[in-house]
C-alpha cells in the first residue's frame, strides 16, 4: 500500500454506468477526497470541469464510451488526471489515447485509493517540475543579461 500524502482538497469524479460499482469506487475514496460519480457520459460531461484532479473513467458505457469521452473532455480542455478503469482488455489503440493511466476490473478499494493517491503525487510532481523549469528559466535570463557581480550581490541579500 502506498503511503498517503493525500491532499485532503483533492476531488475525484467516478464515471461508471454500473451504479454499484460507481458507488462503492466513490465509498473507499469519500474519506479522504471530494468524491461525486456519474453514471453516464453525458452526465459525466455535465460535471466535468477542471476542479476535479482526478477522474476514474469506464471505458465501456452506452451512448457515450469512455474513450469517446476522454476525447471530448481533452478537447475541451480538461488537463486533470484521467484513469480508466475498465474491464476492456488493452490494445495497441491506448497508445494515442490521452488518459494518465489504465487500470483493468476487478479492482480493490485499496487499488483504487493507491491509484488516485499516485496520480495526484504525479500532478505535485509535475507542479514542481515546473516551477523548477520556470525559475531556472528566469535564472538563465538574468544571468545572460546581468553582470556577474550584480547577481552576487542580489542573491546575498535575499537571503
Amino acid at each position: 500500500m502506498m503511503e498517503t500524502t493525500a491532499d485532503p482538497g483533492a476531488s475525484v469524479l467516478v464515471v461508471d454506468d454500473e451504479q454499484r460499482l460507481a458507488d462503492l469506487y466513490a465509498s473507499h475514496l469519500q474519506t479522504t477526497y471530494r468524491v461525486e460519480t456519474a453514471y453516464s457520459g453525458a452526465e459525466a460531461l455535465e460535471l466535468i470541469d477542471d476542479e476535479f484532479d482526478v477522474v476514474l473513467l469506464d471505458r465501456r458505457m452506452p451512448e457515450l464510451p469512455g474513450d469517446q469521452l476522454l476525447d471530448r473532455i481533452r478537447a475541451e480542455g480538461y488537463s486533470g488526471r484521467v484513469v480508466m478503469v475498465t474491464a476492456a482488455d488493452p490494445d495497441f489503440d491506448i497508445v494515442d489515447m490521452p488518459f494518465d493511466e489504465y487500470v483493468i476490473k476487478p479492482v480493490t478499494g485499496e487499488e483504487i485509493r493507491d491509484v488516485v493517491e499516485a496520480q495526484l503525487l504525479l500532478d505535485s510532481y509535475e507542479m514542481r517540475l515546473n516551477e523548477y523549469f520556470r525559475l531556472k528559466s528566469k535564472l538563465r535570463t538574468l544571468e545572460g543579461s546581468k553582470p556577474r557581480f550584480e547577481l552576487k550581490t542580489t542573491t546575498a541579500t535575499r537571503n
